[in-house]
């Protein structure tokens, strides 16, 4: 008999219990990174358009880098098929099929800054890099590529209004970040741009 009571009241403890034990496995659950499936990468080939870069959903700044335009398919700014980094600009458009914004242009160099743009054929000239995809990563709301030519390494974030730049200089002198607003995407260019010194 005290052991039909035994099992009744295992039972029952187990019953009363089970809620507790599954709140605790779905607060667990709750504190996965559900970042680390996130491929920035899909869609940045062929005809996809996505550009690849950091940014937050709904923000104001799509902060990401810049081929050379080889046409249609680097409406986005950017295209898996390239090797060339000619700087990383403020805003992009994703996944859209028409090349708009690009703007605000930033590439950190070392050494004589060329007031042209590099070209595929030759970055020597004009500025610009080339780089590697084995030193560029890219997942949610980071992007970072290593600029062979100056060998600076680029790390970029953004917030819901800011984009944050970060530069590692290989070089101890003789660096800069140069500044391009007349940059835009493909056919795209701004009609007026110019900066205002406020103060000393």
């Amino acid at each position: 008999m005290i052991t039909k009571y035994k099992h009744i009241v295992f039972s029952i403890i187990m019953l009363v219990n089970l809620p507790a034990i599954s709140q605790e496995k779905k607060a667990k659950q709750t504190n996965l990174d559900y970042t680390q499936y996130v491929n920035p990468y899909i869609g940045s080939a062929g005809h996809g358009h996505v550009f690849v870069g950091a940014n937050v959903p709904f923000g104001a700044v799509q902060l990401g880098p810049v081929n050379v335009f080889e046409g249609w398919d680097w409406c986005s700014g950017y295209n898996y098929a390239s090797n060339t980094i000619l700087g990383f600009t403020h805003t992009h458009l994703s996944g859209t099929g028409i090349g708009d914004l690009n703007d605000i242009l930033l590439l950190p160099v070392s050494g004589k800054v060329p007031l042209t743009k590099g070209t595929k054929e030759d970055m020597t000239t004009g500025y610009g890099s080339y780089f590697s995809h084995k030193n560029e990563v890219s997942k949610a709301g980071y992007y970072s590529v290593l600029l062979d030519k100056y060998k600076i390494k680029a790390e970029l974030t953004a917030s819901e209004r800011v984009g944050f730049h970060k530069y590692t200089f290989n070089a101890t002198t003789d660096n800069h970040v140069l500044l391009d607003l007349a940059d835009g995407i493909g056919w795209d260019k701004p009609v007026k741009t110019f900066i205002k010194k406020l103060n000393e």
